[in-house]
């Protein structure tokens, strides 16, 4: 099966996502830097979310320039992450309005990691359809940006009850480690 359609697809819901996502930061009632101060939890909290999003768009590219071809198993792994990608501009939304309080920030975590752990589940589906030796497989390895990434969110979660800053740098830390496009698997596909 030929993997331009679910390409095509997938970056039409994540342009949907950002699309929402800036339409809901609100123009101030003011014309003078003040009027900006109450949007600043916002504001931040859409350029995490961009970034996160950006992040997979990115990945997802390079993942699926590795894979030949799909199957049926791979489109639904592909719409169970965007399922979980889908409600980054809610819990973006919810965060940023609320200050980053500990509940919105906990669930944005959630949301945050559920999305990793569907990344990694079509990164599997990708992966016993091409198999162990395949350049994708070689490229990615064992994933310890993966693990890392996912152990950051399991932590950041229930610190968000002791403090939703501690959550926040964690988030952060873990967009600044996939900041660069995956290079291991753009080192593969160059040689």
């Amino acid at each position: 099966m030929s993997k331009e359609r679910l390409e095509a697809f997938t970056d039409g819901v994540l342009a949907i996502l950002i699309t929402i996502m800036v339409l809901e930061l609100r123009v101030p009632q003011g014309a003078d830097l003040g009027a900006l101060r109450p949007l600043l939890p916002v504001f931040l909290t859409y350029v995490l979310s961009f970034t996160f999003l950006g992040i997979y768009w990115t990945n997802h590219h390079h993942m699926l320039h590795a894979a030949g071809h799909i199957n049926g198993k791979i489109l639904w792994a592909n719409l169970h992450l965007l399922f979980w990608l889908s409600l980054t501009p809610f819990v973006t939304g919810w965060m940023g309005e609320n200050h980053f309080a500990a509940l919105p920030t906990a669930v944005y975590g959630v949301v945050l990691l559920l999305s990793a752990l569907s990344y990694r589940v079509l990164l599997g589906a990708i992966l016993a359809e091409l198999g162990p030796d395949s350049l994708l497989a070689r490229a990615v390895g064992r994933g310890r940006k993966e693990h890392i990434s996912e152990l950051l969110y399991v932590a950041a979660i229930p610190l968000a009850f002791v403090s939703p800053w501690i959550s926040d740098a964690l988030y952060v830390a873990v967009a600044l480690m996939w900041i660069v496009p995956d290079r291991r698997i753009e080192a593969r596909l160059a040689g």
